[in-house]
This record gives structure tokens, sequence and C-alpha cells, in this order.
């Protein structure tokens, strides 16, 4: 998991083995896995590639990929 400059989330992690993003939240501290999501997207997250990292969860991860709890 790597730290992420964002008030919604506070760490982004891959998971290669489930091909999960692992999205631990700013609040809460609860962690999301958003199923199926390619490398390259969690890598923009982490990488800081995209100017927010909120509204990039909001427009390409959430509700495009399943998700749980861990």
């Amino acid at each position: 998991m790597r730290p992420v400059y964002s008030s919604m989330v506070a760490e982004v992690g891959y998971d290669d083995e489930t091909k999960s993003l692992l999205v631990r939240w700013a609040r809460g501290n609860k962690t999301s896995a958003y199923e199926g999501v390619p490398e390259e997207i969690a890598l923009d997250l982490a990488d800081g590639k995209i100017a927010s990292v909120g509204e990039y969860m909001n427009s390409e991860i959430k509700n495009q990929y399943p998700h749980r709890y861990v």
C-alpha cells in the first residue's frame, strides 16, 4: 500500500494474484478491494499520474468494478 494525496483516499495498493485494487479510505479506516482492475489504473493512482484521486475513483473505478470490503 502506498499513501496518496487525497481527502477521500489514504492509501492504494494492488494485489497481482487477484488483480484487485486495494483502497484504504481516509474516513472510517476501511479498506475496499475492487476486482478485475488493470494494474495500469492502480499504478496511475499510486504514482499520482492523475489530477485528483477522488475524481478518478468516482469516474473510472466506482461502479465499474465489483467491490467488497476486506
